[in-house]
C-alpha cells in the first residue's frame, strides 16, 4: 500500500508540490485573523467556579482592573512640596488616561473634618505649593494614619507612593483597550523620569499584567523561533549533510507551521501565552519525521544509487514508524483538551494540526521534491553506523545487568515523584527580566502587593451596611485579617465608618470607633456620599441598595498553596464567628490562579490515562502483538515519572503548565518506542534474527536517527527555556528532561526487556548467533531495510 502510494507520488510530484503549494497558501490565509487575547480571564473555563464568583462580584461594585503609578524619590521623601506637586500633576493627568473611571492618590483621598454639624469633604492636599512645613507634616500623619492609604497608596516609611486608576475595559475591543492604555501610561511613565530624573517610576497592576502576556509572547516568537530555525539547520547539515535535503526540511517545518497556525486562525482560536508556544513545537515535532525518511534515503542513496527507487524504498520501511509517531503524537497533544485551562486546549489543537500537516507533508511534499531536486550521490558514510553497533554490541552484553540496574535507576527517580508541590505564583509567571515582573516586584516589597483577595458580604437587607451589629462583625473579619502574617493590608468600609464617627465628634479619638446606632450610621453615608466628587464615590465599597459590602484583602506574594490555605482558614473564622447569611467566598483573580493549577492536575490525569488507553491499543493493533504493545506501556510511561522525579530534585513546584506535561510528553516520548519497535520487528519478522540480532538491527538502523531527532527536539524544547512567559519555559525544561530519558529508557531499558520476554522462543547455538551478526553488517541489495 505505501510503495504504490509513493509511486503515485513520485510519478504525479510536480502535481503533488503545487497541491502542497495550494494547501500552505490557502491555509496561510488564516494568518490574517489572529489575534492575541490579552485577558487572564483566558485562563479559566466559563464554569470554572472561581470565575464565576468574581464575575458576579464585578457586576455587584465598580471592575477593579487597574494601573498603578508607584513613585520612589531618590531621597525617600514623598511628603515635600514638590514631591507632592508631582503626585498631584499625576493624578490629574490620570484622568486623561483611555478607559479610566477613577483615580486614587495620596493628593486627591478624601479627607473629612467637622464643622459643628457639617462635614467637610476635600483633597487631602490641594495646593502643595501653599503648604507650610507643620501643614506637610500634618498631612503625612494623616496619611500614615489612615488605613485606607497605608500599605495601598503610602509605604508604612512615607518613602513611596502609588497613584491607582481604576480601568474599564470595553469587553468587546479589549485585545485593542490594553495595549492602548499600556502604551499611554508608558509614555506618562517616560514624561515623568526625563522631568524628574532622581524619581524611580514602575508600572504595576492588572492592566499591566494583562499587556505582559502578548508582549512576553511576541518577544518570544520574534527570539526563539529563528533561534530553534537555527539549530534545526546545523542540526540537520550535521546529519544529513545534503543541501536538497536540509532545505526540504526546513519547507516541510515552515509548511506544518503555516497550516497549523493558519487553520487554527480559520478555526476562530486566538492566541494566548501558553499557545504562543505552538510555533516552536511544530518545528520540532516536524523535524522528526523528515530525519527519519532523509536518513534512510541518503543512506541507500550513497550505497547503491537510484535516487528515485531508493527514495520509495526509504519511504516503504519509514512509512509505518512516521505514521504511527505522527498519531501517537497527535492523540498526546488532544489529550490537552482534558485540561481545565482553555489556552492548553489551543496549544493541543494548534500542535496537533501542525503535527498532522508534518505527516502529511513528510509523505507527499518531501519525496517530490527530493524526486526532482539534483542531489548527489552522497558517499557512503559506514563510521555514522558504527558507534551504533558499538552500542547496540554493548546493550546484548551487558544485558541481564542492564536490566534490574535500569529498573532500579527508574524506580529510584519515581519515588521522588510525591515530593512535588502542587504550586503556582502568577506573578512569577513572567521572567524577571520583564518591567512588569520587576515593577510587581519592587511595589510588593516597598508598598502594597498585586495579589487581591475580594470578599462580598451580604447584610441581607436594603441599607443593611449601616447596621451597627453587621458593621460590628466585619470590623471583627478586618481585625482577623490584619492578624494575619500574610496580610499586608484590608480594605474594609468599617474605616469610613469609624472616621465619620470621630469626625463628628470633634475628632475626638476616643470616638474612632463605629456608630452605635443605625440611623446615625446611615446619616453619616449619606451626608459623605453627597459630599464625594465625582469618581471617587463609594461605588466600589458599596452596591446600589446598600445591603452588600466589598471587603478587599492585598496579602504578600503567596503561592497558590499558600492562598488557597489562607482562604480556608479565613472560611473557618467566618464558619465560627459570623451569621451564616454573612459567609462569603473569596474571589479574585489570585484565588482564580491559586486553583486552577491543583484542579487541571486532576482533569489532566484523566487527559492523560484516555490518550495512554488509545496509545496503547493503536500500538498493540499497527505491531500485532498484545504482548509487545502492553510491553512498550513500560518505555512509554517511565521516562515521564522519572522526569518528574527529577523534577522534584530540581524545583519541586508543579503549576498550570506542568500539569499537562505528562499527556503532552506521553506522545512524543512514543516515537523512539515506535521506531525501536518496528525495525525489532521487521528483524524479528522478515529477516528471521533472533531477539539479541533483532535488537543489534534495530540499532544499527534506526539508534543514529533517533538520537539526532532527540537531539533536536531537546535542543527545540530547551529553547523554550529563554521564554519571558515561565509557564512556557518550565514546560519546556520539564519536557526536553522527559525526552531526553526516554532515549535512555528506549536504549538501555527496552531492548533488555525484549531479550529477556522472547529468550524462550529463540535459543540459539553461538554459531547461528555468529552467523547472524555477520550477515547484519554485510551489503544490503537495493530492496532490503539496510
Amino acid at each position: 500500500m505505501a510503495e504504490k502510494f509513493i509511486h503515485l507520488v513520485i510519478r504525479w510530484r510536480w502535481l503533488v508540490i503545487l497541491l502542497t503549494l495550494a494547501t500552505v497558501v490557502g491555509s496561510a490565509a488564516g494568518l490574517k485573523n489572529g489575534r492575541f487575547d490579552t485577558d487572564y480571564r483566558v485562563f479559566f473555563s466559563g464554569d470554572n467556579p472561581q470565575l464565576i464568583a468574581f464575575d458576579t462580584l464585578q457586576a455587584t461594585y465598580t471592575k477593579n482592573d487597574n494601573v498603578m503609578f508607584v513613585l520612589a524619590p531618590q531621597d525617600g521623601q514623598i511628603f515635600t512640596r514638590d514631591m507632592l506637586e508631582i503626585v498631584r500633576e499625576l493624578t490629574k493627568e490620570s484622568w486623561q488616561i483611555p478607559y479610566s473611571i477613577r483615580v486614587d492618590s495620596i493628593t486627591n483621598f478624601q479627607n473629612t473634618e467637622a464643622e459643628e454639624d457639617d462635614l467637610i469633604v476635600a483633597d487631602l492636599v490641594e495646593d502643595p505649593a501653599a503648604l507650610t512645613d507643620a501643614d506637610l507634616e500634618h498631612v503625612k500623619q494623616i496619611a500614615l494614619a489612615e488605613p485606607m492609604l497605608r500599605n495601598r497608596l503610602i509605604a508604612p516609611a512615607a518613602d513611596v507612593t502609588g497613584v491607582n486608576v481604576t480601568i474599564q475595559l470595553p469587553d468587546d475591543i479589549k485585545d485593542k483597550a490594553v495595549p492602548e492604555v499600556a502604551a499611554f501610561v508608558r509614555k506618562m511613565a517616560d514624561k515623568l523620569r526625563a522631568e524628574h530624573p532622581d524619581l524611580t517610576v514602575h508600572l504595576t497592576g492588572m492592566v499591566m499584567m494583562n499587556n505582559a502576556f502578548p508582549e512576553s509572547s511576541k518577544r518570544d516568537m520574534g527570539t526563539l523561533i529563528p533561534a530553534m530555525f537555527g539549530v534545526v539547520l546545523l542540526m540537520l547539515a550535521f546529519m544529513l549533510r545534503s543541501f536538497w535535503g536540509v532545505l526540504g526540511t526546513l519547507l516541510v517545518i515552515l509548511f506544518s507551521i503555516l497550516t497549523g497556525m493558519g487553520l487554527a486562525f480559520w478555526g476562530g482560536i486566538v492566541l494566548t501565552g501558553p499557545s504562543s508556544a505552538s510555533p516552536t513545537i511544530i518545528l520540532t515535532m516536524a523535524v522528526a519525521d523528515c530525519v527519519h525518511i532523509l536518513a534512510t534515503f541518503l543512506h541507500h542513496y550513497g550505497a547503491y544509487g537510484d535516487k528515485r527507487a531508493q527514495i520509495t524504498e526509504s519511504m516503504r520501511v519509514n512509512f509505518q514508524p512516521v505514521f504511527l509517531t505522527s498519531l501517537t503524537t497527535a492523540l498526546g497533544f488532544l489529550s490537552m483538551n482534558f485540561s481545565d485551562s482553555p489556552p492548553f486546549h489551543d496549544l493541543g489543537n494548534i500542535v496537533t494540526i501542525g503535527v498532522i500537516a508534518a505527516f502529511v507533508y513528510s509523505v507527499t511534499f518531501l519525496p517530490a521534491f527530493m524526486a526532482i531536486a539534483p542531489v548527489r550521490q552522497p558517499k557512503p558514510r559506514k563510521h555514522s553506523t558504527r558507534a551504533m553497533d558499538r552500542m547496540g554490541d554493548f546493550v546484548v552484553a551487558k544485558r541481564r545487568a542492564l536490566l534490574p540496574l535500569m529498573l532500579a535507576a527508574s524506580a529510584g527517580l519515581i519515588a521522588f515523584l510525591p515530593s512535588n508541590e502542587l504550586n503556582d505564583e502568577f506573578v512569577k509567571y513572567f521572567n524577571p527580566r520583564m518591567p512588569f515582573r520587576q515593577a510587581a516586584d519592587f511595589s510588593t516589597e516597598r508598598l502594597t502587593g498585586l495579589y487581591i483577595i475580594d470578599y462580598s458580604i451580604d447584610s441581607g437587607n436594603a441599607g443593611g451596611v449601616a447596621d451597627p451589629e453587621f458593621l460590628a462583625n466585619v470590623e471583627k473579619f478586618a481585625q482577623w485579617y490584619r492578624q494575619q502574617p500574610e496580610t499586608i493590608h484590608v480594605g474594609s468600609i468599617t474605616d469610613t465608618f469609624k472616621r465619620l464617627n470621630k469626625n463628628m465628634h470633634g475628632g475626638s479619638d476616643d470616638w474612632y470607633k463605629l456608630p452605635e446606632a443605625r440611623d446615625l450610621s446611615a446619616q453619616y453615608l449619606l451626608l459623605y456620599e453627597m459630599s464625594l466628587p465625582y469618581g471617587l464615590d463609594l461605588n466600589n465599597q458599596i452596591n446600589v441598595d446598600k445591603s452588600k459590602t466589598r471587603f478587599t484583602v492585598t496579602v504578600e506574594n503567596l503561592s497558590s498553596s499558600a492562598v488557597i490555605a489562607l482562604t480556608d482558614r479565613a472560611d473557618a473564622w467566618m464558619a465560627a464567628n459570623l451569621p451564616e447569611g454573612m459567609r462569603a467566598v473569596g474571589s479574585s483573580p489570585t484565588v482564580m490562579f491559586a486553583h486552577i493549577g491543583q484542579s487541571n492536575i486532576h482533569s489532566m490525569l484523566t487527559g492523560t490515562t484516555v490518550a495512554l488507553v488509545l496509545i496503547s491499543l493503536t500500538l498493540i493493533v499497527a505491531m500485532r502483538s498484545i504482548k509487545i504493545g502492553l510491553l512498550s506501556l513500560i518505555p512509554n510511561l517511565v521516562p515521564a515519572g522519572m522526569a518528574f522525579g527529577l523534577w522534584a530534585m530540581i524545583d519541586g513546584q508543579v503549576g498550570l503548565a506542568l500539569s499537562v506535561v505528562a499527556g503532552m510528553t506521553l506522545g512524543i516520548i512514543v516515537d523512539d518506542t515506535v521506531h525501536f519497535l518496528s525495525k525489532y520487528l521487521r528483524a524479528r519478522r522478515e529477516k528471521g534474527l533472533d531477539p539479541e540480532n533483532a535488537v543489534r538491527y534495530a540499532f544499527h538502523t534506526v539508534g543514529l536517527a533517533l538520537v539526532v531527532t532527540t537531539v533536536v527536539l531537546v535542543c527545540g524544547f530547551l529553547v523554550l527555556t529563554n521564554s519571558n512567559f515561565k509557564l512556557n519555559a518550565d514546560m519546556g525544561l520539564l519536557t526536553a528532561i522527559a525526552i531526553f530519558l526516554a532515549l535512555v529508557v528506549d536504549f538501555l531499558l527496552l531492548p533488555p526487556l525484549l531479550m529477556k520476554l522472547e529468550e524462550k522462543k529463540s535459543a540459539q547455538n553461538d554459531n547461528d548467533t555468529d552467523a547472524s551478526d555477520r550477515a547484519v553488517r554485510q551489503p544490503v541489495a537495493v530492496g532490503a531495510d539496510a
